[in-house]
């Protein structure tokens, strides 16, 4: 057993409350603590998803109960693989929001940001169900404080409706785990794949209404159509930071979904076959048209990336629903892609917002930093917009190739081509009158002093673009790796057996533990 599986969880937990308690009033402490601990998060995110990088499994006994008795956190290519994106990903958030100054203008953004970063890992490591309800409500609080930081009736009114939306799915999330521990008598992850494929025919309506429901409550996560409605108003008006590290949080729908409806439900599962997949592929391309038209159609640059979101999400969601390995596996370079591209484009509405002071779509003054972000902006959209030659294009051929062999791949190629064409338009507008246009007004016609971006949010940035460009790089390695993860989940025997299968296990220390 390997004790550094729960300290993606436990560090944060420690630094939210220290800072609240130690250094309230001395922001430079919290900035201090806050990117150190978020620094330290991703050395041991990498060094987990070094350790099982051969395949092997490193299970963490809470108490040192044994499953299904205890609680469990598990390792495994696929959870340390979203632990270390959500570490990279946070520390340039965080560099971000300490350069604009956004961690300044309301209280106590550092602990709520690790809060979330306790959240998020705890839901991508547990293997329990239940505490994965757990965890998404820790998301759902810290959250909400974020969203509403800095405060604004805009704000709190988008802050409200998160709220609203997601307290819905936590409710399903309650009624599916009692009807899940009403047919079983367990929530742990590995044994419920167990005692699930041991129930007889004649006694599968729990079971089949567990698994609806459960869908029902990671396509709210993931912001599926028709459950969607939340996502483009919580995430245009959240601060830029928050909204940028929102990116990550609707992958957490779409591993949640990966990972039941692998291990506990898989497809080839008959009490619960072709349940998950009869609506989820139809309402993954409905979810794309309608992401992409709103970027067509959106007049504010931050409502625009919302869209491309929910249209990014989409697309995972559609190579998800195929339930292949070699669609997992695109899904998963996919994740990758738009959690980064996202969480750039975010940041960047915030550098158009200081150098403008809006983000409307409007001809206006030439903003100040404008050549540099209008570049950022250029590349941030090329990549969202899935053009080559960066990882969105190389992501998109992914799941087009995904779809070959199935009776919907027409449906996918139509769909996803006409929403590529539809959010190139989209991108294409809004740039043209942001960064081109701007230059048929005068300074005279719109009178304002001009703010110039801090050095260190285009360092951020720069640092997204970046990771972006070495995802495209190296492409072959990543696809390679995701398609490990697949097989890994098509096979969960390892998994199952780590989980249960510890007697004698515990008596002397393993290899991992070193």
């Amino acid at each position: 057993m390997t004790h550094w599986i729960i300290a993606p969880i436990v560090l944060p937990a420690l630094l939210a409350p220290f800072i609240v308690l130690a250094a309230r009033y001395h922001i430079g402490i919290q900035r201090a603590f806050s990117l150190a601990g978020v620094a330290a998060l991703v050395v041991i995110a990498a060094a987990l998803a070094w350790g099982v990088s051969d395949g092997s499994i490193h299970l963490y006994q809470l108490g040192d109960w044994a499953a299904p008795f205890g609680i469990v956190l598990v390792g495994d290519r696929l959870s340390t693989l979203m632990v270390l994106l959500t570490a990279v990903l946070a520390l340039f958030v965080l560099l971000y929001a300490i350069g604009s100054g956004w961690d300044e203008r309301g209280r106590h953004f550092h602990a709520l940001f690790q809060f979330q970063l306790m959240g998020i890992m705890g839901a991508f490591l547990t293997g329990d169900l239940f505490n994965l309800f757990v965890f998404f409500e820790v998301l759902l609080i810290a959250s909400y404080g974020l969203m509403i930081h800095a405060g604004g009736n805009a704000r709190l009114h988008a802050g409200v409706q998160y709220v609203l939306f997601n307290l819905i799915g936590s409710t399903l999330f309650l009624f599916a785990l009692g009807a899940i521990y009403a047919e079983t008598g367990t929530l742990n992850m590995a044994d419920l794949a167990q005692r699930v494929a041991l129930i007889g025919p004649e006694e599968t309506v729990g079971i089949r209404v567990a698994s609806v429901l459960l869908l029902l409550v990671f396509a709210i996560k993931a912001a599926v159509v028709p459950l969607h409605f939340w996502l483009p108003s919580s995430y245009a008006e959240a601060p830029a930071p928050v909204a940028a590290l929102f990116a990550i949080m609707t992958k957490v729908g779409a591993y949640a979904i990966i990972r039941v409806y692998t291990l506990i439900f898989p497809p080839d599962l008959a009490v619960t076959q072709g349940l998950h997949g009869l609506w989820l592929l139809p309402a993954a391309l409905v979810s794309l048209a309608i992401g992409m038209i709103g970027v067509m159609a959106a007049k504010r640059l931050d409502r625009l990336v919302a869209f491309a979101v929910i249209g990014s999400m989409a697309m995972v969601m559609v190579s998800i629903a195929l339930f292949t390995p070699t669609s997992i596996a695109a899904a998963l370079y996919y994740i990758i892609h738009s959690t980064l591209a996202a969480a750039a484009l975010f940041l960047i509405c915030d550098l158009v917002r200081t150098g403008r002071g809006n983000v409307d779509i409007t001809p206006q003054i030439p903003m100040a930093g404008a050549a540099l972000t209008a570049a950022l902006f250029f590349v941030g959209a090329i990549a969202m917009a899935g053009l080559p030659p960066l990882s969105g294009f190389l992501g998109k051929l992914l799941v087009l190739n995904a779809a070959f062999g199935t009776d919907k791949v027409a449906w996918v190629w139509v769909i996803v081509l006409a929403s590529s064409l539809i959010s190139i338009l989209g991108f294409a507008r809004a740039g043209s009158v942001l960064f081109w246009k701007a230059h048929g007004v005068t300074r005279d016609d719109n009178p304002r002093t001009m703010a110039r971006p801090a050095a260190l949010s285009y360092v951020a940035v720069g640092g997204l673009i970046a990771l972006l460009a070495a995802h495209t790089v190296f492409a072959g390695q990543v696809h390679g790796y995701t398609s490990k993860i697949a097989e890994q989940l098509f096979a969960p025997e390892p998994y199952i057996s780590t989980v249960l299968d510890t007697a004698g296990k515990l008596s002397k220390p393993s290899k991992e533990a070193h």
